[in-house]
Order: C-alpha cells, then sequence, then structure tokens
C-alpha cells in the first residue's frame, strides 16, 4: 500500500487490521493448491482500494458485517482478473507472473470461481439480503462489461459512448457497489446509498481511464506490465477513441496494420505522439477529472457522514496516480 493511500486510510487502520486477520482464516483450506495460489496472490499488498471505500462509506460502526462485505468486495475483484489474465494470456500483472502463467489456465479460472463462491457464501452469512442483491446487480455488471469489452476487441470505430459503458460496468460496478454497501452495513439510509452509488460509479470511470492513459505514458516500473498492452490486445481506448475520430481515416489505416502486425517498440512510440499531438492524452485526461468533480459533488452534498474529506481525497487519487 503506498504512502498516500496510507493516509487516506489512516482513520480505517484498525478496520484493515481486521480485515487481513479474516483474510487468513476464511482462505484456509484442506487443498493444498488452494492454499499455494491463495498465498501467492494475497501476499502482495495491494491498493485495498474497493474495501478501503467500504470502510470509509461505512465510518465510525463495529458491524462485523463492513468487514464481511469488504472481503467480498476484494474476492470479487481478484477473481475477475485471474479470469481476465486467462482472456487476455497475460504473463504479468503488477511486475509479477499471473497464476495461468505461474500454473496453467485452469488453475486460474478455477481459483477465480472459488474465489466467487467464497465471497458470496460471506454476503450470505452477513444476513444482509439488501448486501447479496447490491453484489449480485455489481457482478452481473462485470460480467457484462467484460463481453461487451470482448464483443468490441479489434473494433477500432468504437464510440465514446460504448467505451464509456464497458468501463461503467467492468470497473465502476464495483466501486459503486463499494460506496453503496458500506451504508447498507451502517445505517440504511437509502439516499446516502444512492450518493454513494453515484460517488463511486464516478470514481471507477475516472479510475479506469487513469488506468488507460497509463497503458499509454505510464512508467513500466511504476505500473508492473508492459505499456501499450490495451492496443496490443486490441482493446480501443478513450485517447485513441479521440484521436481516430479526430485524426482522419490514413491514422486510422496506420493504426489498424500496426494492431494486425503486432507493432514494435518504436512504432508504439509514434502511436503515443500521434494520440499527443492530436490531443487525445489531454482530451482523457479532462473526462477523468470531470468523473472526479462528480463524484466529489456526490459526497459532499450528504449530511452526516464520518470520512467525507477521505472519501473527497480517495477520489483525487483516482487520477492523480502513477500505478
Amino acid at each position: 500500500m503506498n504512502k498516500e493511500i496510507e493516509l487516506i486510510f489512516s482513520p480505517i487502520t484498525s478496520k484493515i487490521k481486521q480485515y487481513d486477520v479474516l483474510l487468513k482464516r476464511i482462505l484456509t483450506s484442506d487443498s493444498e493448491l488452494i492454499g499455494q495460489v491463495s498465498d501467492y496472490l494475497f501476499s502482495r499488498s495491494g491498493k485495498l482500494l474497493r474495501p478501503g471505500l467500504i470502510f470509509l462509506s461505512a465510518g465510525r460502526t463495529d458491524d462485523i458485517r463492513v468487514v464481511y462485505a469488504a472481503l467480498a468486495i476484494e474476492l470479487i475483484h481478484v477473481a475477475t482478473l485471474l479470469h481476465d489474465d486467462v482472456i487476455d494470456q497475460s504473463t504479468k500483472r503488477r511486475g509479477l507472473e499471473t497464476v495461468n502463467y505461474r500454473w496453467n489456465n485452469m488453475v486460474s479460472v478455477l481459483m477465480g470461481d472459488y474465489l466467487f463462491a467464497k465471497a458470496f457464501g460471506l454476503l450470505v452469512e452477513s444476513g444482509l439480503q439488501s448486501l447479496l442483491k447490491n453484489f449480485s446487480v455489481a457482478t452481473q455488471r462485470v460480467s457484462v462489461g467484460e463481453l461487451n469489452q470482448v464483443y468490441n476487441t479489434g473494433n477500432f470505430d468504437l464510440a465514446e459512448e460504448d467505451y464509456l459503458k464497458v468501463i461503467a460496468d467492468k470497473t465502476a460496478s464495483l466501486f459503486a457497489c463499494a460506496g453503496e454497501a458500506g451504508i447498507i452495513c451502517n445505517s440504511g439510509d437509502e439516499s446516502k446509498q444512492r450518493a454513494m452509488r453515484e460517488y463511486g460509479e464516478n470514481l471507477g470511470i475516472a479510475f479506469q481511464i487513469t488506468d488507460d492513459l497509463l497503458d499509454l505514458v505510464g512508467e513500466t516500473t511504476k505500473t508492473g506490465k508492459q505499456l501499450g498492452s490495451d492496443i496490443r490486445e486490441g482493446w480501443v481506448t478513450l485517447p485513441l477513441i479521440y484521436t481516430l475520430k479526430n485524426g482522419g481515416k490514413p491514422y486510422r489505416d496506420r493504426v489498424v496494420k500496426l494492431y494486425k502486425e503486432k507493432f514494435d517498440k518504436s512504432e508504439f512510440e509514434w502511436m503515443v505522439d500521434l494520440i499527443r499531438q492530436n490531443g487525445g492524452i489531454d482530451y482523457a485526461s479532462q473526462r477523468a477529472r470531470n468523473y472526479v468533480r462528480k463524484a466529489k459533488k456526490a459526497v459532499a452534498d450528504i449530511k452526516g457522514i464520518d470520512y467525507k474529506e477521505n472519501l473527497i481525497k480517495l477520489a483525487d487519487f483516482a487520477v492523480y496516480r502513477e500505478n
């Protein structure tokens, strides 16, 4: 966990410690393989953005169901990554070997299934029907987003509206779920639930646009992955969508040709320069900041929420980060 996130999450340190203890307990298994993969996956210190959002949203409550919800959201998130890495045939994530590369595709898929089952078991144990429904809707949205991304792979005519719908489903849905879950576990106030769902949705969209920017202009040592992964896989993100829309047919034809020919480093650098010169980087950055403003407005309007300033700082972190 980096220093900035540690500072934002400082009021919920005790909750994160409780989360860590319970995580080890629920992942204990008679299966040697599950034990090995679990240790490999969860021994790494991640940002815990989604669990942290649940804790911040819930505020000062000692209800154990908040921890169950935080565990469930992270297990679902990791499960989607395990499936993603198989779909994308990835070999590295955050600088480390993926499970599908270290073991095989079957282990990665089945481990993802196991984590999904564990997550929903925790939600059932919470006894909160509204929490279970919230997570069910979010998980369905993730699946729809993934399917629509697969469907649009290699589509260099992808509209911005369709791109935003994909990332809202694929990424923002879990942030929206997390924001709402904290309120469900605390007061259950419906107006606060709506506001925190809106906060999480906008935060998640900003987060994914920033991820897509980092895939083009980030530092590999900080992002932990090869630059240009999206375009190499045929997924057209917002900076390139804007560039192709405004750059004309010659640019589009060359980009499509490069994608089909599996371009090298110099050709990727040409593409990034093209995107930058045509305003694609600036446009996507501006759009991400606009979504952050929406997130901050949603939370600023909520009355009687404990960690409002931390939630506002978390929204800023979504776009002002290096990994």
